[in-house]
């Protein structure tokens, strides 16, 4: 499981690399053949991991309920973000993976609700919410850096 937070904690420092060093108009522009922008999928991974581990596992969420509403899946973006809100997703970047090491590791999650993802991968623990979760990030880096690719060319 070490590995697993390792590979995500890496992921999430990436991430706040890319939200910190980007223009804000590129981060939330749409381009044409694309249904979201690099905000978007980046606040989108940080409230999908709070969804599979803590809300799967009945535990409180760490991001607050308006951004997860926003962000989680079957949403799309609407080329908005406030500075607040940039601010508190980079804050929720690496100290929500730290946590979730944390409390994994001091057996905090009892419980877990057994889920199937939309990708047929069926969750019955919160160790396979942690492993799928390095999927879903991974598949959301690919769309990030394709999509900087294009703007930025």
């Amino acid at each position: 499981m070490e590995k697993l937070f390792n590979i995500t904690l890496q992921n999430r420092k990436n991430l706040l690399n890319i939200l910190e060093n980007t223009p804000k108009d590129i981060l939330l522009k749409i381009p044409k053949g694309y249904r979201n922008n690099i905000w978007w999928n980046i606040a989108h991974v940080t409230v999908t991991q709070q969804l599979l581990v803590y809300n799967l596992s009945k535990m409180p969420m760490l991001v607050p309920q308006g951004l997860v509403d926003k962000f989680r899946k079957g949403t799309i973006p609407d080329g908005t973000a406030t500075d607040e809100e940039i601010k508190a997703i980079a804050s929720f970047l690496v100290s929500t993976i730290e946590r979730t090491e944390e409390d994994f590791n001091k057996g905090t999650f009892k419980e877990f609700n057994e889920y199937t993802t939309s990708a047929k991968v069926t969750l019955r623990e919160v160790a396979d919410a942690v492993a799928f979760n390095v999927f879903h990030e991974g598949l959301h880096l690919g769309a990030i850096l394709s999509l900087r690719k294009v703007l930025v060319n």
